[in-house]
């Protein structure tokens, strides 16, 4: 016997007044629209609500015309696909997609029909959790049973699972991402196994969508046992096979979840891999942004002594030279190879004096320089260093008179 649905009228964005405006608007001349998807799966689950899209009867063209005239800015997203974006005074944005079905599909893309049948629209969706509508007063609708599945919080495929895989293969890397953010980290064994049998497939997705995907799933609350899971699998190894510390990663989570930090995907890609080299491919495999891949690397290549028992001098000597997102992911990578769980303390206080370290700049000016007899041109630049690494070495002295005393023994010794 089906449960029953709690309403969600009660969220903050569906009562908001510019989400019910858009909503008259769209339900207008006997249309019927509806909320769909994430915002009502999560309204449900008790999680945030960020993107909130929207399902109708009507045509792009029809949809379009409505926003417009309630004031909204309309931005075509895809109408091919029957997706406008409604954007409001206070810019948040609406996706409004009308009812599709799909006529053809290789994997990647489909080919879709406009249709007025929400039973079809909801079988053409990945999962059942994610073939949720709701009314503009928070009545819920669940054609599929989604709300059971949702409730056990049971990743599952719509129909037959490998039949919703072959109609897109990143739905493989969705099932074990919604697995890790929805489903407390276990795993439906016949959508596994469909994921397993089909997961050739996934030669055939951008770099740019695994890239999405993972990133999530690896930024996921339960993306430990998840990622063992697409280990077993044959998974992991096909898209990230640079991936070999599961280990290091199941303690880098571990860490962020009992100290109560925020969950940094970055960084826990950074965990998986063991080496310079290893974050390089996986960066170029994955089509990382510059910073992303940067920063991944230079905890693997960085070979500052980073231990837990480290000095305060010490410590404002590696911020000042690392900067402070290195110095912070090499005390993480430090600490999640660390054996001993007594040193999370120290640990923990290395982050900590991080956080509340602010660079000190070097007082030594150019036309110090020059009265002190340096030439203009390169040696002004290598006359500063000589300084400055003194000046790292006296722990940052902000006494005046001894930086010009350093100053003039160095320009004494070395400028001709």
């Amino acid at each position: 016997m089906a449960s029953e649905i709690p309403s969600i009228g009660m969220q903050m964005w569906l009562k908001d007044a510019e989400t019910q405006a858009l909503m008259a608007a769209l339900n207008a001349d006997g249309a019927v629209a509806r909320f769909v998807g994430g915002c009502v799966r999560n309204a449900l689950m008790g999680e945030p609500v960020t993107d909130v899209d929207i399902a109708t009867t009507d045509a792009p063209d029809a949809t379009a015309r409505k926003i417009e005239a309630e004031g909204f800015k309309m931005v075509p997203l895809g109408v091919d696909h029957g997706t406008v974006m409604a954007v409001g005074a206070a810019g948040r944005t609406y996706e409004v997609t009308t009812l599709r079905v799909d006529v053809e599909t290789d994997g990647r893309r489909a080919e879709v029909a406009f249709t007025g049948d929400w039973q079809g629209d909801a079988e053409r969706r990945d999962f059942t959790m994610n073939a949720l509508y709701a009314d503009a007063d928070g009545t819920v609708h669940d054609p599929l049973g989604g709300y059971d599945d949702l409730k056990a919080r049971k990743v599952r495929f719509i129909g037959d699972a490998a039949t919703r895989i072959e109609e897109d293969y990143l739905r493989i890397l969705r099932f074990f991402r919604f697995s890790a953010s929805y489903g407390g980290g276990l795993l439906d064994e016949t959508s596994l196994k469909a994921c397993a049998d089909n997961k050739a497939g996934l030669a055939q997705l951008s770099a740019e969508r695994v890239q999405t995907e993972l990133l999530k799933l690896v930024g996921a609350d339960h993306s430990v046992p998840v990622l063992r899971a697409m280990a077993a699998a044959g998974i992991l190894a096909d898209v990230l096979p640079e991936a070999s510390r599961l280990d290091r990663f199941e303690k880098a989570v571990d860490i962020e979840t009992t100290q109560l930090f925020s969950s940094d995907p970055v960084l826990r890609l950074g965990m998986l891999v063991d080496s310079a080299e290893a974050a390089e491919s996986a960066a170029r495999r994955l089509k990382l942004s510059n910073a992303d891949r940067d920063r991944i690397i230079a905890m693997h290549r960085d070979s500052t002594k980073i231990v837990c028992y480290l000095s305060m001098r010490e410590v404002r000597r590696a911020l000042y030279l690392m900067g402070l997102q290195l110095f912070k992911d090499r005390v993480m990578l430090g600490w999640a190879e660390d054996g001993k769980s007594t040193n999370a303390f120290q640990w923990r206080a290395l982050l900590a004096m991080g956080d509340s370290w602010e660079k000190p700049e070097l007082p030594l000016t150019g036309s110090m320089m020059k009265a002190a007899g340096v030439p203009e041109g390169p040696e002004m630049g290598r006359v500063h260093r000589e300084v400055e690494e003194w000046w790292i070495d006296s722990d940052f002295t902000d006494d005046e008179f001894s930086i010009i005393e350093r100053l003039k023994a160095v320009v004494q010794a070395t400028v001709y």
